[in-house]
């Protein structure tokens, strides 16, 4: 399991850090995990005093061209979304094309993009990263956590 060796992030707001616009866009397939990450997400935005805009995807080959739109108008896009592995190459091609459109995202537009897509070999994996009751991980949290403290790196460098 990931996770071992994680930073952990003080994500309450600077008296005088700038407020940030922060994006969230989430898959819609697995509702059960989305609802955990989207709810981690938000979680960790509200500890950093921010009220992010939610975005819903189809799914997640659709995430990086939602989160391309939304970096030209935010300090900072989360991308949750999850794929289980199948028996199939699909699995392969749109895990590849979600992280490589997330990439280019931040690299373009110099917003980071929280990377909260889960990519399982089965749904017990993807319900072990979903911050739900029982979880041992919360990738949404992470994913947001994350994106916040590099938008804030990213306005002290000016």
């Amino acid at each position: 399991m990931s996770g071992h060796g994680s930073p952990t992030l003080d994500l309450a707001p600077a008296a005088d850090a700038p407020a940030l616009s922060v994006a969230i866009v989430a898959s819609s397939w697995h509702e059960q995990v989305m609802d955990g990450l989207i709810a981690g997400a938000q979680r960790a935005c509200a500890e950093a005093g921010v009220e992010p805009l939610l975005v819903r995807a189809p799914g997640s080959f659709e995430l990086p061209v939602i989160a391309d739109r939304l970096a030209a108008s935010h300090d900072a896009v989360v991308a949750l979304g999850v794929v289980i592995r199948g028996g199939t190459p699909h699995f392969d091609y749109v895990c590849h094309a979600a992280t490589d459109g997330l990439s280019r995202v931040a690299l373009e537009h110099g917003v980071p993009v929280g990377f909260g897509l889960l990519t399982c070999d089965d749904d017990a994996q993807a319900l072990d990263r979903a911050g739900l009751e029982g979880s041992r991980e919360d990738k949404g949290h992470e994913a947001a956590a994350a994106a916040i403290a590099t938008a804030r790196v990213l306005a002290g460098l000016g």
